[in-house]
C-alpha cells in the first residue's frame, strides 16, 4: 500500500484521515445530542469536557487533512460520472470540510462568550462575556450539526447508489 494518494487511489494518509474524521464524528455527535438533553452538573461538565476535546480533535485532523490535500494529489473520478455528479461530489467534500471548521469554532465561541474558559491543549483562552453573541454562536453550532449530518448522509447514500446502480466501489478506494 502507497503512503501517499496517486490519481487512481488514495495512500494510507488519506485513509488515516478519512476514518479517524469518520470514528471521531461518529461518536462526537451523539455525545453532542446526549449533552442537550443533560440537566446542568458535574456530569454534565465532564461530558462536555470530552465532547470539547473531540471537537478540537476534529477540527486539528481536518486542518492537517486540509493542509496534506494542497502537497498531495485527489485521485481522479472515474471518466462515467457525468459532470453533475464530479461537481456534487466536489461540493459535498468543501461542504463537509466547512461545516466541521464552522461547527469547532462556533463551539468555542458559544463556551467563550458564555463566560466560560477554553482550554485547548497547551493554553487557556477566556474573553468577557456576551449571552447575546454566545446564543447566535450556539445557533450556529446546531445549524452546522444538522447541516455536516446531512452531508455525511449523503456522501454515504452517493457510496451505496455507485455501488449498487453504477456498479462501482468506491469504497475500495479508501479502504
Amino acid at each position: 500500500m502507497r503512503l501517499t494518494n496517486n490519481l487512481t487511489e488514495y495512500g494510507l494518509i488519506s485513509k488515516i484521515f478519512h476514518w479517524l474524521s469518520a470514528a471521531v464524528l461518529v461518536i462526537q455527535i451523539p455525545l453532542g445530542f446526549y449533552l442537550v438533553g443533560l440537566e446542568f452538573d458535574e456530569k454534565k461538565l465532564s461530558i462536555e469536557n470530552i465532547h470539547i476535546i473531540l471537537g478540537l480533535s476534529i477540527f486539528y485532523i481536518t486542518i492537517g487533512r486540509l493542509i496534506y490535500k494542497l502537497f498531495n494529489p485527489t485521485p481522479r473520478l472515474n471518466n462515467s460520472l457525468f459532470i453533475g455528479q464530479r461537481m456534487i461530489a466536489k461540493m459535498n467534500h468543501v461542504f463537509l470540510y466547512l461545516s466541521i471548521l464552522i461547527i469547532t469554532t462556533s463551539g468555542a465561541l458559544k463556551k467563550l462568550f458564555s463566560g466560560e474558559i477554553l482550554n485547548i491543549f497547551f493554553f487557556t483562552i477566556e474573553i468577557k462575556d456576551n449571552f447575546e453573541l454566545a446564543e447566535l454562536f450556539y445557533d450556529i453550532h446546531i445549524v452546522g450539526n444538522y447541516t455536516l449530518i446531512a452531508l455525511v448522509l449523503l456522501h454515504i447514500f452517493a457510496v451505496i447508489i455507485h455501488k449498487i446502480i453504477f456498479k462501482e466501489n468506491l469504497l475500495k478506494r479508501i479502504l
